[in-house]
């Protein structure tokens, strides 16, 4: 068998109050009910049945709200980069080697199928990091009428699907470069210095292909980075939004008739 991936589950939110969770009734945005199942435990479920995962681990802002028995609990830090970075270094150094799955506690959808596809694509790519996407015209086939956030290619658009496979220790460099990043978030003239002004024209004016531009971020980040395209439009279905839960439960209404 394959060798396995240790998953990190973000389920850290911004602090303050939360309109979502609070119309839904939970005590936080990972613990809204998702067809009689809380968001978070509906993620966890599908990584341990996975014969590809290992260890499982949780950033959350809120500890005291959950006690899995097969999983670590961690506190999250103030940024998501840097709750990345705390789970990473909080694995025994006799592990810290073996690859890393991301993901976040929102993924309700997430399953077998998606799981199997993305961490096969990633051992294949070669890469240090490689990223879950789904491209706009399966979204739009699928889901019409959702409204999902697109990062634009000249070959088309791209939604995140909240899938990362940090395949080697290398592939850490992008996340101490997403929080090196985060950390200019008020300074834009340093922020686009971090990215390069050409490869931010670059890509503003969708001159750049999906590989080409993970190509340019591979060369800034140091490391090899690769795009994991997903044929499958529920891998990008997050449940950010009240639409978005009504979305998630209808689909799984669907696969349950």
């Amino acid at each position: 068998m394959s060798e396995p991936y240790d998953a990190i589950v973000l389920a850290g939110r911004r602090p303050g109050e939360d309109p979502f969770a609070d119309s839904r009734g939970a005590q936080h945005r990972a613990l809204i009910d998702v067809a009689g199942e809380p968001m978070l435990e509906r993620v966890l479920a599908t990584l341990r049945a996975h014969p590809r995962i290992g260890s499982i681990r949780i950033s959350i802002d809120r500890t005291e709200l959950i006690a899995p028995p097969d999983a670590t609990v961690l506190q999250a830090a103030d940024s998501v980069s840097q709750s990345v970075l705390d789970a990473l270094d909080s694995r025994p150094h006799a592990t810290r080697s073996r690859p890393v799955l991301l993901t976040t506690a929102d993924h309700a959808l997430l399953d077998a199928e998606i799981l199997d596809y993305f961490l096969e694509a990633a051992d294949a790519s070669a890469a240090d990091l490689a990223v879950g996407l789904v491209r706009e015209s399966v979204l739009r086939a699928a889901f019409p009428d959702s409204k999902r956030t697109y990062l634009p290619f000249r070959d088309g658009r791209v939604s995140g699907a909240n899938l990362f496979a940090l395949r080697r220790p290398e592939g850490r460099r992008a996340i101490e470069f997403w929080r090196r990043v985060e950390s200019l978030r008020k300074q834009p003239l340093k922020m686009v210095g971090a990215f390069g002004p050409v490869t931010l024209a670059l890509f503003a004016l969708r001159l750049l292909s999906l590989e080409a531009g993970f190509a340019r971020a591979s060369r800034k980040l140091e490391t090899c980075a690769r795009p994991i395209v997903l044929p499958f439009a529920h891998a990008a279905v997050d449940v950010d939004k009240p639409a978005d839960l009504e979305l998630v439960e209808r689909i799984l209404a669907e696969r349950s008739a």
